[in-house]
């Protein structure tokens, strides 16, 4: 059944089959439709939510102490933020912005029956739901690992013969870290919710030599904008994902004065979400079959770059300057693990820009050099904080309230 003949709904493939940790398959079940499902145990939720798909019931997995989603005349479902302050917004989309991606990319990422798709992560969080209905959508063998160490999550997908992974960076580091004798089987690994630095990227082609690397850039808003893969120039999210129309604007809604920006990135395609559900607005805006998340970026040579939010962006000696930006640049450097940028007042300046870092505390002089020959004595990090932990939200990214209340 076409994509179009279903409606757009999410529908098992009678192929497909779910594989817990105790490697035992289990295909689709008979179970009573639910608007707030719980995440565990997870074969349960997944039979649960394609139930409710075809029952036409509106549905959502986790959050199970907030409001059931309306009902929607569109087959629709909510899923979670990341959330960059450790308070995950519900979002409203249809079904049908889901499945129109799944057709994408089962022939690139090699999704199919008897395809071996792993999760790393748990189903709340967006990049592992989207990967475990795509899989089950798709026909092919979903194997989910959340809540396994490491080093038997790259065991297990060895001996499975997992062909594509869904993960995050930070799911990839931990991964690597393990130190596991090479998993071969891998064929695709898709990256989503934050960007490789080199570092762990050159980690990756030991881990998983015979992988193809694609990192998506996006937003649970919007899901898939550009896709990068192993020939993407370094520093750009990659050319437009098919479908996606992409344009740079100044806040005031005009073209940003050169074709190739900077300016305010706007998003047009099918894989759109309806909106926010809930209480909390949230931070995107939705105008005239365009969405923006608040980030900056440019285009260039086809391929989208991305400079930071707008949220982040501060003024330093009338320079507009974006943390994440040199927070990339940061963890290139040699000896350097994790990196982030922080605004601190400044008695002559306003503000100016201190770094945390996690790593090798000797490079400290190098690495401020480095930063303030790329950026400027103006925009770069006037020192450097050292930690030995680094704090995380539960969605895996970096939890930057923590670490700027430790400077303070």
């Amino acid at each position: 059944m076409t994509n179009a003949q279903n409606g757009g709904r999410f529908c098992w493939h009678p192929s497909a089959r779910v594989f817990g940790p105790d490697g035992v398959g289990h295909g689709a079940a008979h179970v009573t439709p639910q608007a707030v499902i719980a995440e565990k145990p997870s074969l349960l939720a997944l039979q649960t939510a394609f139930a409710s798909a075809a029952a036409g019931v509106t549905f959502r997995i986790g959050a199970t102490d907030a409001d059931a989603p309306a009902p929607s005349e569109t087959p629709a479902f909510e899923t979670l933020t990341g959330g960059s302050t450790g308070s995950p917004r519900r979002i409203l989309r249809s079904q049908a912005s889901w499945t129109a991606s799944f057709l994408i990319n089962a022939p690139r990422f090699g999704i199919a029956p008897g395809a071996g798709v792993a999760v790393l992560g748990s189903l709340s969080h967006s990049i592992a739901l989207y990967a475990a209905l795509e899989a089950l959508h798709l026909g092919a063998d979903l194997h989910l690992f959340a809540g396994c160490s490491p080093a038997r999550q790259c065991r297990d997908m060895r001996s499975r013969g997992v062909a594509t992974l869904y993960a995050t960076p930070v799911q990839l580091r931990l991964l690597a870290e393990s130190g596991p004798p090479p998993v071969t089987t891998l064929r695709h690994l898709v990256v989503g919710g934050g960007a490789l630095d080199p570092g762990l990227r050159a980690r990756l082609f030991h881990l998983f030599p015979t992988a193809r690397v694609h990192t998506f850039y996006g937003a649970a808003e919007t899901s898939f904008i550009a896709l990068s893969d192993n020939d993407t120039p370094d520093g750009a999210a990659g050319p437009p994902y098919p479908g996606v129309d992409i344009r740079v604007q100044l806040p005031d809604g005009t073209p940003a004065p050169d074709p190739a920006g900077p300016g305010e990135v706007w998003v047009r395609s099918p894989y759109l979400a309806m909106g926010y559900a809930g209480p909390d607005a949230g931070s995107a805006r939705w105008v005239d079959g365009w969405v923006s998340v608040g980030e900056w970026g440019h285009l260039s040579h086809g391929h989208l770059h991305i400079l930071g939010r707008a949220s982040r962006m501060i003024r330093i000696a009338d320079q507009s300057v974006f943390p994440e930006e040199i927070e990339a640049f940061l963890a290139t450097q040699p000896g350097i693990r994790d990196a982030a940028v922080i605004a601190c007042p400044d008695p002559r300046r306003g503000q100016v820009l201190e770094a945390v870092l996690r790593g090798d505390t000797r490079v400290e002089q190098a690495v401020l050099a480095a930063a303030r020959q790329r950026f400027g004595l103006m925009a770069a990090p006037r020192r450097a904080h050292w930690r030995t932990d680094w704090p995380l939200l539960p969605s895996g990214k970096v939890d930057l309230a923590a670490i700027d209340a430790a400077l303070t």
